[in-house]
């Protein structure tokens, strides 16, 4: 899992129907974090109705497929 910072969203005119009403956020990861992923920022699914600021956790791997379920 990686903590970061919620930057910006992104928009998608045609994406998979499981992701139909979906927001994309750009996150950046904090500084204790940027190791550990290879881009400074990256792009994730939001399930939970983060905005432009807040610090989020993103799930990565079989634990990121569960929320989108």
């Amino acid at each position: 899992m990686i903590i970061g910072k919620v930057t910006g969203s992104v928009v998608a005119t045609r994406k998979n129907e499981k992701l139909i009403g979906s927001k994309f956020l750009v996150i950046e990861p904090l500084r204790s974090m940027s190791s550990e992923i290879a881009s400074d920022k990256f792009v994730a699914v939001d399930s939970i109705g983060a905005g432009i600021g807040d610090i989020v956790m993103v799930a990565r791997g079989s634990a990121a497929r569960l929320a989108c379920s």
